[in-house]
């Protein structure tokens, strides 16, 4: 053919395709629908059963003080410092000098935390020089109070010595100083270190409470290891209930855990170090996490981890150091407002020398998946886990592409793992969305934090990323910012939509996890946070109630879905899934970010729709920058009704601001599932009477440069 009969075909079919185009979007207005989702059912795609998880770091006081329920806050008395006198902080003193002094020494029975509490009581239980009434001591806040519930049994462990006979009050006291549970210690013989248990059960409560070790008895004595959990945990497994059970409402497919930023430390020395944080809780160590600024005493180690993991009836990914430096701090929001600017991470480890670190690893890799005979595996058997766990993805640091060491570094960890576990799943952190990786992977990890207007148009991110090499790890997305607030509706709009891209391309990108997942009201390091918490209450943001639309995408089958439409501000998408009652549904959700109602024509091929039976779920607002709060914890929340007359061709009315999903009870269809794994079945077209007004941004997109989770 002529090149100018060919220019001239072109631009026949350029015509011809303007023409439909404004065809659509001509008969989309005259019938007053602002869209037409047309549905074909009779073949899709199976999701992979692994596409939405969570990710757990150690920030904002997420697990010391939050999710592991441990009460007392230094329990070891470590947080100070190796170096004597240390700082006791949180603890404090009941009495005066007059009655006693208090200090610390290096005499601790633990070989890794030698510091012990050395108090010595001045005053006598009678005569000229009594104790004050109720005794002196030492009593310690928790975090930011302890949340002490009547009725409720708590055990309280310490380790104790002194030279004489004692008898210590153990109590938990209100507020107000009343005593809301009391034991006493009295024994005659603590010449060596001796370890105490007591159960307090709660007469009252007080969610501001703290602990209390008091005695009148003049001496000295020595403390340790002084712990306080509730009987109540998960499963005994030490988890607090309600932030556990508000994970397990996500029936998330992975944990990806510690961090983060977390597992580097500002500091090598003060990186996360799996092997300090296993064994009995008394012989661990802690360490102070220089990123986010607090001790932690690692009670939840890497075997709490992984039996967090086996308890949500998820997988965890384990995140290692790969002793490299991430990228500098730019910005990190404190609670007071002061901003740090230009904290670069410290060390960095050449290649030469990173053998030990990669043994490091595979001794994590055996301690959760080795013989119970096995050299680590028997330290996890010994903690109650005879049987291995079911670890099958690990990664190689965190955001650390791009320096110096790390594709060496890498390589030497991606080498020796596959030799000794070739089933394991290995992920770099180098982004392959858009060129392809110079270095073997099975998932490449992909990161963003941007505006809510730029995460919702990334929806078709993935759209045009290559279907060969990697698979895509999504492990860390957020709207942040101003658009954000401390979790705002206007966020869970435009995260809603980047997920109903993930969903679509779905062949390509196997995991995406929201980023954080918990934040302590008390200490503030990152907003927004999906969970928000205190001593004694809790509520999702917007952001964790707009992931419950998605808690059935895992696994389900992703149908073909045209969606056209004269407006850029909505996005739909239509799965099948079936629940815990064999019933099957046809679930579409649609995305209205804009301010306007939308009317949209729904038309489903393929399938049957029951009358009854079906449901509509809306996650809306008056306001789009409307947060919850304590006060209100609902008031951005899912509300759902029943869905009268649902038939397989109806018009549905959307808000504005909103996320709408519709349960649809399936009648008899001729379903036939397809495997199709390659992006040009994704036939989720928009065809917009005006090109599409939202920006896009790309790979590792941080509004605020966040260095972690």
């Amino acid at each position: 053919m002529d090149s100018w009969k060919f220019s001239c075909f072109l631009l026949y079919l350029l015509a011809a395709a303007c023409c439909v185009q404004q065809c659509v979007a001509r008969q989309i207005t005259e019938s007053n629908y602002t869209g037409h989702l047309s549905v074909d059912v009779s073949s899709g795609r199976r999701i992979p059963d692994t596409l939405f998880g969570t990710f757990f770091e150690e920030i904002n006081h997420a697990g010391a003080g939050g999710l592991w329920a441990e009460l007392v806050s230094n329990r070891g008395f470590e947080a100070g410092g190796q170096n004597i006198p240390s700082n006791i902080d949180p603890w404090g003193i009941i009495g005066d000098e007059s009655s006693l002094t208090v200090s610390t020494d290096r005499s601790s029975c633990f070989d890794r935390n030698k510091i012990a509490l050395r108090v010595e009581v001045l005053c006598e239980n009678e005569g000229s020089n009594s104790c004050p009434a109720g005794g002196v001591g030492v009593y310690n806040p928790g975090f930011w109070g302890m949340n002490i519930e009547q009725g409720k049994t708590y055990k309280v462990v310490l380790y104790l010595r002194s030279s004489g006979p004692v008898d210590i009050s153990v109590s938990f006291t209100g507020s107000n100083g009343s005593t809301l549970a009391s034991a006493n210690i009295i024994t005659s013989d603590v010449s060596n270190w001796t370890k105490a248990e007591v159960l307090l059960e709660a007469k009252s409560g007080d969610p501001k409470a703290r602990l209390q070790l008091t005695t009148a008895k003049k001496g000295v004595i020595w403390f340790d290891q002084v712990s306080a959990m509730p009987l109540d945990t998960y499963k005994g497994h030490g988890f607090r209930n309600e932030l556990f059970q508000m994970v397990a409402e996500l029936k998330p497919r992975f944990l990806r855990f510690p961090g983060g930023c977390f597992v580097e430390g500002e500091f090598l020395r003060n990186a996360f170090r799996w092997k300090e944080t296993v064994g009995p809780w008394e012989e661990r160590p802690g360490h102070f996490g220089d990123v986010w600024f607090y001790w932690t005493d690692d009670g939840l180690g890497h075997f709490e981890f992984l039996q967090l993991a086996e308890d949500l009836g998820t997988a965890p990914v384990w995140v290692f150091n790969n002793v490299d430096m991430p990228r500098a701090v730019t910005s990190i929001f404190l609670p007071s407002g002061i901003n740090i600017t230009g904290i670069s991470h410290r060390d960095e480890v050449d290649t030469t020398m990173i053998a030990p670190f990669v043994q490091e690893a595979l001794d994590g890799i055996e301690f959760a998946r080795g013989d119970r005979n096995s050299t680590w595996g028997s330290v996890r058997a010994a903690m109650g886990h005879p049987e291995p766990f079911d670890l099958k993805y690990v990664a190689v640091g965190n955001e650390d592409c791009g320096k110096k060491n790390y594709r060496g570094n890498y390589l030497k960890f991606y080498d020796a793992i596959k030799k000794a576990y070739p089933d394991i799943k290995i992920i770099s952190n180098c982004d392959g969305s858009s060129k392809p990786l110079d270095h073997p992977a099975d998932y490449y990890d992909f990161h963003v934090y941007t505006s809510a207007n730029n995460l919702f148009s990334m929806n078709n991110k993935f759209d045009r990323t290559s279907r060969s090499g990697p698979k895509a790890f999504v492990s860390e997305y957020a709207v942040t910012g101003n658009d954000a607030g401390t979790g705002s509706l206007l966020a869970a709009l435009g995260e809603a939509s980047f997920l109903i891209g993930l969903e679509r391309n779905s062949d390509i990108v196997e995991m995406a996890s929201y980023a954080p997942l918990f934040v302590n009201t008390n200490d503030r390091r990152w907003n927004p946070d999906a969970i928000v918490f205190d001593s004694a209450h809790q509520y999702g943001t917007p952001s964790y109630w707009m992931q419950t639309f998605f808690a059935e995408s895992s696994g389900a089958i992703y149908h073909n879905a045209t969606f056209q439409t004269s407006s850029s501000s909505i996005v739909a998408s239509a799965i099948s899934w079936k629940n815990s009652d064999d019933k099957e549904y046809l679930r579409i959700k649609i995305v209205n970010i804009g301010s306007s109602d939308a009317k949209i024509k729904i038309s489903v091929s393929g399938l049957l729709i029951k009358s009854s039976g079906s449901t509509k779920t809306t996650l809306t607002s008056s306001n789009v920058m409307d947060e919850n709060s304590f006060t209100n914890p609902k008031k951005v929340a899912p509300v759902q009704v029943a869905l009268d007359n649902a038939s397989k061709d109806m018009d549905i009315s959307v808000p504005p601001h909103s996320i709408t999903l519709l349960d649809l009870l399936k009648g008899s269809s001729i379903l036939r599932k397809k495997d199709r794994r390659s992006p040009h079945s994704h036939s989720h077209s928009h065809s917009h009477s005006h090109s599409h007004s939202h920006s896009h941004s790309h790979s590792h997109s941080h509004s605020s440069s966040r260095s972690s989770a």
